[in-house]
């Protein structure tokens, strides 16, 4: 129909114009004047978000993520309505939802920085009915309400939460465990007193069957007294504060707003306290756990040092001992074998200086039996060596050339000298022999028992051979 409109109970339609105050109608039909007025609808459907925070650090500085889901939607209180169609006519929906979302997520990761891990993940509903209370304020203040929020997910990228439930389940394990001893215990203990009890067990319940019966009737009539006395007084107390509900509306009001204002002002002091220590959490400690690191590494490595070094004089040490140990048995052992050798060949030294001073002595008796003969043996034996000493030179001699001057009997001759010569010097021997000793070897020789009878018969056939030379001469 021309000038009307109508809109669904999940929708609010706002009229503004022909110099009136805006009208909010919710699931209704209103008149619009063409021209002069002008008619908006606002959604009042529930909106879902989904509310990530990433990486919010906690109060004691340990990074998590959460996941919540939050349903939101513009309050149907005509209030709540002129201040959300003020705050959100015009925008679409998407934009709306983006408000309330960045409005959700702030207040989540300022709640996050004030409780630890350890309260998060075990009182969710905490958690999420303290950012809902939190946010609350905010939302109202565009007009809209939190239907519902809760928690979904809380994660960590460091392996804390799987670090607390291995440590929980280590304790119920651990706790289980000591509980089954114990049950098994007080098993074998109960099982014994059981049969004991049983009997006593059967009166002691028909016993307390009739005391509870009496008790009970006895409650009911004491209850029913008291009942009827609540009702009285509550009627009462309705009627009383009824009266003062209405005195006391404003006042409770100022109080909202007052409490309100110092949760914003503790929020953005703990938001402030967050920053401090997610600033601590980021910058310094991890710039003074860096450096604590370094310091354990460069302690680590002067330790290292030192006791690579004290194990290396300890082996130096070592070698150096042995090495002393060894030399010096080596230098014993040596000294001992030349004391050993010295003393061998001292031995030997001296049994061949007594064996070559009893020849010596035994040669000087045998020189003093023998006298004169025995040196003659000794020149007789020694005038072949003499002989050959002579005519050595000659036996290395390719080639004599002899330079005769002249005669009958020519080269020959001149060769016949070179015996002679060497015959003349053997012949001169027995004069050495005199020089240097004073012994006439001739002599000596002429005056041996046994030799004049041989020198007789030698001369006269010395004489007869001298004759025949001469006859050969002569002929």
């Amino acid at each position: 129909m021309p000038g009307f409109r109508t809109v669904g109970p999940n929708q609010a339609i706002i009229r503004s114009g022909g110099g009136s105050e805006p009208k909010v109608t919710v699931g209704g039909r209103i008149f619009v004047l063409p021209i002069l007025q002008r008619a908006q609808i606002l959604s009042l459907e529930v909106m879902t978000l989904t509310v990530n925070t990433q990486t919010v650090y906690t109060k004691e500085g340990v990074a998590v993520s959460v996941d919540g889901v939050a349903q939101v939607k513009v309050a149907r209180s005509e209030e709540a309505i002129r201040t959300a169609a003020q705050q959100f006519l015009g925008k679409s929906p998407q934009a709306v939802s983006e408000i309330a979302l960045q409005t959700m997520e702030g207040h989540q990761r300022a709640i996050l920085g004030t409780m630890t891990v350890e309260d998060i993940y075990q009182d969710r509903d905490a958690f999420a009915t303290l950012v809902r209370d939190v946010a609350s304020t905010d939302m109202a203040n565009m007009g809209m309400e939190i239907v519902s929020f809760t928690i979904r997910d809380i994660r960590d990228e460091h392996g804390y939460l799987e670090a607390l439930g291995v440590r929980r389940t280590s304790e119920v394990k651990r706790d289980a465990s000591i509980g089954q001893a114990e049950a098994d215990r007080d098993a074998a203990i109960k099982a014994a007193q059981a049969q004991q009890m049983s009997e006593a067990a059967r009166f002691a319940a028909d016993t307390a069957v009739a005391e509870s019966e009496r008790d009970f009737s006895t409650q009911k009539a004491e209850y029913d007294q008291d009942v009827n006395a609540r009702n009285a007084e509550a009627e009462l107390a309705y009627q009383l504060q009824e009266a003062k509900t209405r005195q006391d509306i404003r006042s409770e009001e100022l109080q909202v707003e007052v409490v309100e204002r110092q949760k914003q002002i503790e929020i953005q002091d703990e938001e402030i306290t967050r920053r401090e220590r997610e600033l601590d959490a980021t910058v310094r400690r991890p710039a003074e756990a860096e450096r604590d690191r370094l310091e354990l590494l460069a302690e680590g490595n002067r330790r290292q040092t030192r006791v690579e070094a004290e194990a290396e004089r300890y082996r130096l040490e070592t070698i150096a001992e042995g090495e002393k140990a060894r030399i010096l048995a080596e230098a014993q052992a040596e000294a001992e074998a030349i004391r050993l050798r010295g003393n061998a060949e001292a031995d030997a030294i001296r049994a061949k200086g007594l064996a070559e001073a009893e020849a010596m002595s035994q040669k000087a008796d045998a020189w003093k039996e023998y006298g004169q003969a025995a040196l003659v043996e000794q020149l007789f034996t020694s005038l072949p060596e003499v002989a050959s000493a002579v005519a050595q030179p000659l036996a290395k001699t390719e080639k004599i050339v002899v330079i005769s001057s002249g005669g009958s009997e020519g080269a020959g001759a001149g060769a016949s000298k070179v015996t002679r010569d060497v015959t003349n010097t053997i012949a001169q021997l027995p004069d050495l022999v005199e020089a240097l000793t004073g012994v006439d070897l001739i002599s000596t020789i002429k005056n041996l028992p046994g030799m004049i009878q041989a020198a007789g018969s030698d001369g006269q056939q010395n004489g007869a051979a001298d004759v025949d030379e001469d006859k050969e001469d002569s002929e």
